[in-house]
């Protein structure tokens, strides 16, 4: 579900309505913060965007950025149930 493009990794994820895009944003906001990285996220009602790249390591991927891209990841199959 991700790809690497202009130095970063980059997934689109779709669900049911606003409410559950938003409660998979909360869930991913708190796993971000304990890993004190934060993500670019662009929401449109049923429908997010994450970009991950390593600010501090001169915009590109990095270690932190997989780890938080398979974190992420996981919550996501909660959601589409798989």
């Amino acid at each position: 579900m991700w790809k690497e493009e202009s130095n970063a990794l980059k997934a689109e994820f779709i669900f049911n309505d606003f409410q559950e895009a938003f409660s998979f944003l909360i869930q991913v906001a708190m796993e971000s913060e304990k890993m004190n990285h934060h993500p670019t996220i662009i929401n449109t009602y049923n429908k997010v965007w994450i970009e991950l790249q390593t600010h501090d390591a001169g915009n590109v991927i990095t270690s932190k950025d997989r780890k938080l891209s398979e974190v992420i990841s996981r919550i996501y199959r909660r959601y589409i149930g798989s």
